[in-house]
């Protein structure tokens, strides 16, 4: 439950301010109604509060999404443009336990690359710098 909490936490926003939306929502509508001398039909209140639901949300929860999402997928997969600038100091650090451990140096390597969930193997040089030192 910890684990998860920040993604609890927000759909339980979620779920409150979509509730709240409704509810406001159907009290306008029923307002409006009877301001027109008519009787307020949940079907046609379902169609308009569908329709401004999906339009709040292409306008903002889309571009939003893609933000958080987009950019989250590119850190991931590594891009040039989300690359920190620490990998080329890893990849001197790796070199210096190389050279002075030995043998010992490639596990104490491996063990630090698990205990911080590196994958992939040591920092190395992207493929569009090589060859640009």
């Amino acid at each position: 439950m910890k684990r998860y909490a920040y993604g609890w936490i927000t759909a339980l926003f979620f779920l409150v301010s979509i509730a709240g939306h409704w509810l406001f929502g159907w009290w306008a509508y029923v307002d409006e109604a009877h301001s027109h001398g008519q009787a307020p039909e949940v079907a046609a209140y379902a169609v308009e509060m569908a329709r401004d639901t999906f339009e709040n949300w292409q306008s903002e929860f889309l571009q939003l999404i893609w933000q958080v999402v987009g950019l989250a997928y590119f850190l991931y997969v590594g891009s040039p443009a989300s690359k920190e600038n620490d990998d080329r100091l890893e990849a001197k650090i790796d070199e210096l336990l190389k050279m002075t451990g030995g043998k010992q140096a490639e596990g104490l390597i491996d063990e630090i690359d698990r205990r911080y969930l590196r994958v992939g193997g040591h920092a190395k040089p992207h493929a569009h710098d090589v060859g640009h030192e």
